[in-house]
């Protein structure tokens, strides 16, 4: 018998109506859907009259199941996973899964559709040829050093939070980025309450000491002016030169 396949599949990040109509079959077709949440995803099933077996699979089981639902593939079985918005792997759970059954030889389908990063890059008004996805940041060790490490990073740069650490994560942006640095922060993206907050990252901060965030967050932060970039490249370079010229003497 043939493996059977694992499908990832992008659910919607607020409005329902924003699922392909490739998902919905996979959903209804699928022997087993993985789910985040099942109570979550309960709600779009339902929405959608899809009947199927729904298991959980989450951060916090994910190493202990893992190895039934790759022998339910590896017997014929079709998989779908789905996290509670969004694309399964993007911040949510499936790269252990979908590394597991690549290592198995099992067909790995994705599913392109709904994800919050793109819309709110390409919203921005910030450069969108090219950027980084940083996700959501250390709470506590090594945020600061990876937050210094992107100082000079030139590519626009992509970031999830909470609303209740918006304030906070502006207020050290601020700090490593200076004030004047462009951003834009959308928020609850495909909800009725859709919000870009955009300007100097000082500006924005203002705003949301003001003006309590809530929903889901996605800050996009422009990189270090070019010009800038250079100087700093420039300014490494000379050091770097002069302390080979000392090493030498």
């Amino acid at each position: 018998m043939p493996n059977g396949i694992l499908y990832i599949v992008p659910t919607p990040v607020g409005n329902l109506d924003d699922i392909t109509l490739r998902a919905l079959s996979v959903l209804r077709e699928a022997d087993l859907i993985l789910a985040e949440d099942t109570r979550t995803s309960s709600v779009l099933l339902q929405h959608y009259g899809i009947k199927g077996k729904l298991a959980s699979h989450h951060k916090f089981n994910e190493h202990q199941t893992v190895g039934l639902i790759k022998e339910k593939l590896l017997a014929g079985s079709t998989v779908a996973l789905i996290s509670d918005a969004g694309t399964p792997g993007i911040s949510d759970p499936g790269f252990l899964l979908a590394r597991e059954c690549a290592r198995e030889g099992i067909e790995v389908q994705t599913l392109p559709g709904a994800t919050a990063c793109i819309p709110a890059l390409v919203s921005s008004g910030l450069p969108c040829d090219r950027f980084c996805f940083e996700g959501f940041l250390p709470q506590k060790k090594g945020r600061q050093t990876l937050l210094n490490s992107l100082n000079q990073e030139s590519r626009t740069m992509i970031f999830y939070e909470s609303p209740r650490r918006l304030v906070k994560t502006l207020e050290q942006f601020v700090q490593v980025f200076g004030p004047e640095r462009e951003c834009s922060v959308a928020r609850e993206i495909s909800k009725l309450h859709e919000e870009h907050c955009r300007g100097g990252l000082a500006q924005v901060l203002e705003h949301f000491r003001a003006v309590e965030p809530k929903g889901e967050i996605v800050i996009v932060l422009a990189g270090l002016p070019e010009e800038q970039h250079r100087e700093h490249h420039n300014k490494y370079k000379e050091e770097r030169d002069c302390g080979e010229e000392r090493s030498q003497r």
